[in-house]
């Protein structure tokens, strides 16, 4: 592999985790509740990146804007569940993961 095609590649997997952070988080809530530094840690133990608080925060307050999640505890401790809503929206995005990687795929395919 070149060093073009290391940095593409890099560059492309911090995008789509950026770009997804919100259905990273939606499906990790399935398994427990996760206050911003739980996310960071999460995302950089599974994917090797580190997000900054602000770009993790950013996601979880659009997740609680759309009342997917809500905040249990005090503001510099908060922990997220899921609503029922945020429930739903977890198991759709969980049971549309083939049509999902097929859009992905066709951006590839589609030349």
């Amino acid at each position: 592999m070149t060093d073009l095609e290391s940095e593409i590649l890099n560059n492309m997997h911090k995008r789509i985790v950026q770009n997804f952070l919100d259905i990273v988080i939606l499906l990790e809530l399935r398994k427990r509740p996760l206050n911003s530094p739980d996310v960071i840690n999460f995302v950089q133990n599974k994917f090797h990146i580190t997000l900054s608080s602000d770009t993790v925060n950013s996601s979880l307050h659009a997740l609680e804007n759309e009342r997917l999640i809500t905040a249990m505890g005090a503001q510099n401790s908060k922990a997220y569940t899921l609503t029922e809503r945020g429930k739903e929206a977890a198991w759709a995005f969980s049971n549309s993961k083939d049509r999902i990687l097929g859009l992905v795929l066709n951006l590839f395919v589609g030349e």
